[in-house]
């Protein structure tokens, strides 16, 4: 069963999506589940969605705030920050909720949500397992080796993340960055995302019927501040929550070498899944079949 619902995240804005509720009744594990960079949730979660409810996990899937059906403003404003800040107001939630055992709460992250994931994962007790999907894991040319560092990096960013105050990164009123095109709709455009498989699929998944996918944006919060929006000083800190992180073997948004290292980097518990193809391979045929079935048998395992 597949209900619209709607709740308030940081400073009450409202939040919409679906929540999923197996079949059954009494008291299920829970999994919270939202897109990634300017995406919605019409954009294949609901076929996650659907597997992890067949599964019997109750399963709330929602749109970022600025972005889809939920509220917000400016529209189109994407902040790392305030989007990963609003996962914690929806574990609460569904955590609430009388069909669903709030010991047993999962966290579902793809591409850009893949990091908030990694972060909310390694700050949030709620939580039992974390899954990052085809995941920004890492910032390009830094370095995760001295311990003494990532655990400084890691506590400044822990604190603004914590921040309710609103004079942190999440609250931002900082000039931002466009507003930009996502992808190019044609050749030589200027453009965040210039591959031609990102354009590819956002440009055929964004305008099913039913999506509210726009192909612009504008960012705030993230890189360029301080403490830097950086899950690789995260990753090592997921445990004890246990990580299934989904990489894509030939991924050139969310750099394949970069989540491997992540990966290694995180402890146990945690479970590798390659899946053959781009950034986009595991949210249809083959490759989403691979990677669901890697998710569901992570989160019955973990959850159980």
């Amino acid at each position: 069963m597949r209900l619209d619902v709607e709740f308030a995240g940081a400073h009450g804005t409202i939040l919409r999506g679906w929540l999923y509720l197996p079949e059954g009744g009494g008291r299920s594990p829970g999994v919270v589940m939202a897109h990634g960079f300017s995406a919605t949730k019409e954009m294949a979660l609901d076929r996650f969605a659907e597997v992890f409810c067949a599964a019997g996990l109750a399963t709330l899937v929602y749109d970022h705030r600025n972005l889809g059906e939920s509220d917000g403003e400016p529209r189109q404003e994407i902040n790392p920050w305030a989007q990963a800040r609003d996962y914690r107001y929806a574990i609460g939630w569904l955590a609430a909720r009388p069909e669903v055992d709030p010991a047993r709460i999962a966290i579902w992250g793809s591409s850009f949500s893949g990091a908030h994931v990694l972060a909310v994962g390694a700050i949030d007790e709620r939580v039992r397992a974390v899954v990052a999907n085809v995941p920004f894991a890492a910032l390009p040319g830094t370095n995760y080796e001295d311990r003494a560092d990532l655990w400084r990096r890691f506590q400044a960013l822990r604190a603004a993340l914590l921040d309710e105050s609103g004079a942190g990164p999440a609250d931002s009123k900082a000039e931002p960055v466009g507003p930009m095109q996502v992808v190019a709709e044609s050749p030589g455009e200027r453009c965040f995302l210039p591959q031609p498989e990102s354009s590819e699929w956002f440009l055929e998944a964004g305008r099913q019927p039913g999506s509210t996918w726009q192909n612009r944006f504008t960012l705030v919060g993230s890189v360029a501040g301080q403490p830097t929006w950086d899950p690789g000083v995260c990753t090592p800190f997921v445990a004890p929550r246990a990580l299934l992180m989904v990489v894509a073997s030939e991924d050139r948004l969310a750099a394949t070498d970069l989540a491997l290292a992540a990966f290694e980097r995180a402890r146990d518990p945690k479970r590798l899944e390659v899946i053959a193809g781009d950034h986009f391979a595991p949210y249809s045929g083959t490759g989403f079949a691979l990677a669901s079935k890697a998710m569901r048998e992570f989160l019955l395992e973990r959850l159980d």
